[in-house]
C-alpha cells in the first residue's frame, strides 16, 4: 500500500513516534485501518489517517485497569485528533 501526502499529515508512522517517545512502550504496533472505514463516519476519502488501531505495552501501565491505560494512549495522541484522526482501537 502506498502512504498519503500532504495534506493528510496522520500516519501510523508519526502516531508510533508520540507513542514511544511519550510511553517508551516495549511493545507497539499501529496499524492503520482507514481503508476499512471508507464511507462510515470520520472517513476522509483517501483510505488513510483516520482509522487506527494501537497494540502496546510498557512500563506506565503496571498496576493501571483498561480505562487508565487507555487514558494514557490517549493522552499521548491528543493532537493527532485535530488533524483529522477520528478513532483509535487500543488493545493495551
Amino acid at each position: 500500500m502506498s502512504h498519503p501526502t500532504p495534506p493528510f499529515p496522520v500516519t501510523a508512522a508519526a502516531l508510533e513516534a508520540a507513542l514511544r517517545e511519550r510511553l517508551a512502550p516495549t511493545v507497539l504496533e499501529v496499524i492503520d485501518e482507514s481503508y476499512q472505514h471508507e464511507g462510515h463516519a470520520g472517513a476522509n476519502g483517501t483510505g488513510f489517517g483516520t482509522h487506527f488501531r494501537v497494540r502496546i505495552d510498557c512500563a506506565a501501565f503496571a498496576g493501571q485497569n483498561k480505562v487508565a491505560r487507555h487514558r494514557l494512549v490517549y493522552d499521548c495522541l491528543r493532537p493527532f485528533f485535530s488533524q483529522g484522526l477520528h478513532a483509535l482501537a487500543i488493545e493495551a
